[in-house]
């Protein structure tokens, strides 16, 4: 079989290109700072309850037309300024958000006819559920189940106006337009390019969707969709 890079939605082997994802199956770290106290063993641990970056690592060959395929490889990474989509056929059901930062350092068979190269990217550390990037329109007292053990920051659309509840995170959205798109993981409201956070009003901060049930209670909607946005690490 042979394997597969998307990046911004571009399939790589469109350049010829073929990978080896053993790079690709590390867990990023853990953030977290040593504070050595005086007088005392050991050092305190300050765990900001987060993840760095990682980094996504394939060993590429381009087995023939090396020089036509490289150059077209290297313009259409370099194009690519900042966080873009990231697949592979090894995880066919999530996808991360990466950018390409590296330069390309081809090393030419003896001929000029193939190359072996690193391909590079820095990545979130999370590895996005393609099954949690679809809108899931849910009704009063719905129970919406987080199958993986990372707490989601759901992106929630409610239409007109009135009050939710989403496993304890409560709040209210004043009327004035149409809909209003919550995104909990940018801490913004908005419909299209207007800013609605004068319209919300929240009691516990932006809704998390915590591993296993979460409860979904709401009134005044006349629909809402929740996009879970579910991921692993």
């Amino acid at each position: 079989m042979i394997n597969h890079i998307f990046y911004d939605n571009k399939d790589l082997s469109d350049y010829g290109l073929y990978i080896s994802g053993h790079g690709t199956f590390n867990a990023p770290a853990r953030r977290v700072s040593f504070v050595s106290v005086p007088g005392r063993n050991g050092n305190l641990t300050l765990d900001e309850g987060c993840y760095e970056n990682t980094e996504v690592k394939y060993v590429s060959f381009i087995p023939e037309g090396m020089k036509l395929n490289t150059e077209g490889l290297r313009n259409f990474l370099m194009t690519k300024a900042g966080y873009r989509r990231l697949e592979d056929t090894y995880h066919p059901d999530e996808y991360r958000l990466g950018r390409y930062v590296q330069g390309l350092e081809v090393e030419p068979s003896q001929m000029h006819v193939a190359a072996t190269f690193e391909l590079v990217f820095d990545c979130k550390p999370q590895r996005y559920l393609k099954e949690g990037e679809h809108a899931i329109e849910v009704v009063n007292g719905s129970v919406l189940h987080n199958p993986e053990d990372m707490t989601a920051l759901p992106f929630i659309r409610v239409y007109g106006a009135g009050s939710f509840n989403i496993n304890g995170y409560a709040g209210t959205i004043a009327s004035g337009s149409t809909y209003t798109d919550i995104d909990c993981e940018l801490q913004e409201a908005f419909m299209g390019t207007t800013s609605r956070n004068s319209a919300l009003t929240l009691a516990n901060g932006f809704p998390k969707l915590t591993p296993g049930d979460n409860n979904i209670t709401f009134s005044g909607f006349s629909k809402v969709e929740i996009t879970p946005r579910w991921w692993r690490l």
